[in-house]
Order: structure tokens, then sequence, then C-alpha cells
């Protein structure tokens, strides 16, 4: 159980890092520096960045938990 938990853990990581690079930039941050800042903004969001968005929720709300089930097992099996 451990073993499975660590890995959702680690998957859902790398991808919350990858989602989170795929979010455009809103302005004045490392976006603009390698040029997001050049980009139009039509106003409001699309649906793929409204998708993006619900994906990224719900690939952190699957990290925090896996993260609390992480720790209540090695609680619970006395690690740490």
């Amino acid at each position: 159980m451990i073993l499975a938990t660590t890995v959702v853990l680690i998957a859902t990581s790398l991808l919350m890092v990858l989602l989170v690079l795929l979010h455009k930039g809103k302005g004045g941050g490392l976006s603009d520096m390698f040029g997001g800042g050049m980009s139009s903004s039509l106003g409001g969001s699309s649906v793929v960045e409204r998708n993006l968005d619900r994906l990224t929720i719900g690939t952190g709300v699957l990290w925090f938990t896996s993260i609390i089930v992480l720790g209540l097992l090695f609680k619970s099996k006395g690690v740490g």
C-alpha cells in the first residue's frame, strides 16, 4: 500500500509540474521573461484554459490526498 501511494505521489508531482508550466502567464512573472508576455489576451479564458485549470486542481487534490494517506500509513506502521 505504501509503495502504490508513493508511486501515485511521484506521478502526480511530475504531472503538477507539467500542468503548472502549461498555464498561460498572468504577467510580471517568469513566463514573461521567457517570451510569455508576447501573447495577446483576447479577453476571458478559453475552454482549453478552463479545462487545464480543472485538471490542475484535480491533480492537486489527488497529490494532497496521497500525502495525507502516506502520512497516515507511516504513522500506523510506526515509521518516522
